[in-house]
């Protein structure tokens, strides 16, 4: 249970349930694929051998990752945590106070951002970058993990999800609809903050009174259609929730940084 590193792929658990495999084990030679975008996309057992990759960005779920020979995952792994300890943080929790104590962690580092994104107009804090999600939409996505991984989960509650949420781009619309997500909505920024609001005193209610005979129990509801059917432990679930927090804290605070430098 210390290492909570195990949670980062569940990002993608939901995306590959049918994916597209007409790609799986193809071989691409002498082919230019100058400007190509993969979006969501298991990349597992890739290998490029005489390539030229100038001006690469990667973000994902890196393992074992070799560069001319040389696995560049440990130092990855290490700047990352400089930048950001909260990872360690993270990694660390072993019971029901760091729970608590990692969502102190991971509500102060979201008060300072949104104190940063409110100093810009609303339409750039709708504004994407590079074609990642704007600022409201990484909020409503995360209203998207508190919903289907504690309100649903932990609380089994079958349908909590709040109509304006956000789900991962692969998720399958129909699914959404059958929820009553509005896939199409464009909320206001305080329409949006409001919704956050709500759902951050669900998991405060849920921390407040979390033993650490709680984290073992486990959950039979899915976060959402499309998931896993499996068990999952509440410590698991709170997992989850804390390492979305910390990542797409780190994809806001990149992005929001690039939008200040454009005012």
């Amino acid at each position: 249970m210390n290492d909570l590193g195990q949670f980062g792929p569940h990002r993608w658990s939901a995306g590959y349930h049918g994916a597209e495999e007409r790609f799986r084990g193809a071989t691409f030679m002498v082919a230019d694929l100058r400007g190509a975008r993969f979006v969501d996309c298991d990349l597992s057992g890739v290998k490029i051998v005489d390539a030229a990759l100038v001006d690469v960005d990667i973000s994902g779920w890196v393992s074992n990752l070799v560069v001319n020979g040389v696995d560049v995952t440990e130092y990855v792994e290490a700047e990352l945590d400089r930048r950001h300890p909260e990872r360690v943080q993270l990694r660390n929790i072993g019971n029901a106070d760091d729970f608590r104590a990692m969502w102190a962690t991971v509500n102060g580092l979201w008060s300072e951002l949104t104190a940063r994104a409110e100093r810009l107009p609303e339409s750039v804090r709708h504004e994407r970058v590079a074609g990642e999600w704007s600022f409201v939409e990484t909020l409503r996505h995360l209203v998207w993990i508190t919903d289907s991984w504690v309100s649903r989960t932990i609380l089994d509650q079958e349908r909590p999800f709040h109509p304006l949420t956000l789900p991962q781009t692969a998720y399958n619309p129909a699914d959404a609809a059958t929820l009553g997500i509005d896939l199409d909505a464009e909320p206001t920024y305080g329409e949006v903050l409001e919704a956050r609001a709500d759902r951050q005193a669900v998991v405060n209610a849920v921390l407040e009174d979390l033993t650490n005979a709680d984290l073992g129990r486990l959950c039979t509801r899915s976060p959402a259609p499309g998931y896993p059917e499996e068990d999952r432990a509440v410590a698991d679930c709170l997992g989850v929730l804390m390492d979305e927090e910390c990542e797409h804290y780190r994809f806001a605070l990149r992005d929001l940084t690039t939008l200040e430098s454009r005012q």
